[in-house]
C-alpha cells in the first residue's frame, strides 16, 4: 500500500480538482491499494514546510513531495501505477 497526501488550502480550486482526480485514481486502482488524505497546510504548515510544500496543490507520496502543483491525471496515474508495481508482492 502506498500513502498520498493531497496539500491543499481553504478556497483552493485547484486543490478540490486535485482531490476529485485523486479520489477517481484510487477507485479505478484499488482502494485498498493507496491510502489518502487532504492536509489542509494551515493546520499542518510544519509538515508541510518540512517536505518542502511551496504552494498548492501539491501531492507527496510516502512522505516524499512528488508534485508540487496539480499534475496531468495521466502523469498522476502514471505515478501511482509505478509505485504499486513495485509494492504489489507486499500488500
Amino acid at each position: 500500500m502506498i500513502r498520498v497526501e493531497v496539500f491543499s488550502s481553504p478556497g483552493c480550486g485547484k486543490c478540490g480538482h486535485a482531490k476529485s482526480v485523486l479520489k477517481k485514481l484510487v477507485e479505478t486502482l484499488g482502494e485498498g491499494r493507496i491510502e489518502w488524505r487532504e492536509v489542509n497546510i494551515l493546520d499542518e504548515m510544519d509538515y508541510a514546510v518540512d517536505l518542502g510544500v511551496l504552494s498548492t496543490p501539491a501531492i507527496a507520496i510516502d512522505g516524499e513531495l512528488v508534485f508540487t502543483g496539480l499534475p496531468s491525471t495521466g502523469k498522476l496515474r502514471r505515478e501511482l501505477e509505478r509505485r504499486l508495481g513495485g509494492k504489489e508482492s507486499r500488500s
